[in-house]
């Protein structure tokens, strides 16, 4: 595989005046699931939302699948960013089927995204009576609908029991396997060992380090290298 499915070059972001995004790149490959890493306010929400068309750069370029991204190229992305945006009085299935109709797709696709996340199709329960971790499994279900190529995922393990983390390292690890590629971001450095085969680490905005997770921390000590990288701090 290794063919990249989308391609950030040179992004710069300035909102307010303020710069957000600096020259920040990113390649995601088929095959390979990619972290992005930052303390808070370096810049992750501004690059995903950028990613989606949310958001225009001041300068740089976005490709998917080789080309400028388009609004039709959109179909080839799945995401679930700055939380779960559902439709808190529907059960799972009629979340999903909201989204089915707009995309064109069938219940039988719903129920297949479901199922893969561990949600029961039968389950009327309300959405609004989720508990955080049901409210992420649901979440990146409808990111998952139609099977796009390429899924970008806010913190998708946010609300996830060791057991849910783990089903979600699995599903992610298959997804990228079939050919896909998977971007995440997460507060879990742990997690992001087991999970990620590249990453990306953002400063100020700027992309400080891009490439293999086995080159950025040869020796395991993730969580070192990163604090070393950004000066220490948290996570956003």
């Amino acid at each position: 595989m290794n063919t990249p499915l989308l391609t950030c070059r040179g992004l710069s972001i300035s909102l307010g005046g303020q710069q957000i995004l600096d020259n920040f790149s990113l390649t995601l490959t088929q095959g390979r699931v990619h972290a992005l890493l930052g303390r808070n306010g370096a810049g992750k929400s501004t690059a995903y939302r950028a990613m989606l068309g949310l958001i225009q750069s001041n300068a740089g370029e976005i490709t998917v699948l080789g080309k400028p991204r388009t609004r039709s190229s959109l179909r080839h992305i799945g995401a679930s960013v700055n939380g779960p945006a559902l439709y808190p009085h529907l059960s799972a299935l009629d979340n999903l089927m909201v989204h089915c109709h707009l995309l064109g797709l069938s219940r039988s696709e719903a129920e297949r995204a479901l199922a893969a996340v561990g949600l029961n199709t039968r389950d009327r329960k309300r959405a609004a009576q989720f508990s955080t971790g049901m409210k992420a499994r649901l979440a990146l279900a409808i990111a998952m609908l139609g099977e796009p190529e390429i899924l970008l995922l806010d913190e998708p393990q946010n609300g996830l029991d060791p057991q849910g983390i783990v089903e979600l390292r699995g599903l992610l690890r298959a997804w990228a396997a079939r050919g896909g590629a998977v971007l995440v971001s997460s507060h879990q450095l742990g997690e992001v060992a087991h999970l990620a085969d590249d990453l990306t680490v953002l400063a100020q905005g700027r992309d400080q380090y891009s490439g293999p997770l086995a080159k950025f921390a040869p020796q395991g000590k993730l969580e070192e290298r990163f604090l070393e990288l950004t000066q220490g701090g948290g996570l956003a």
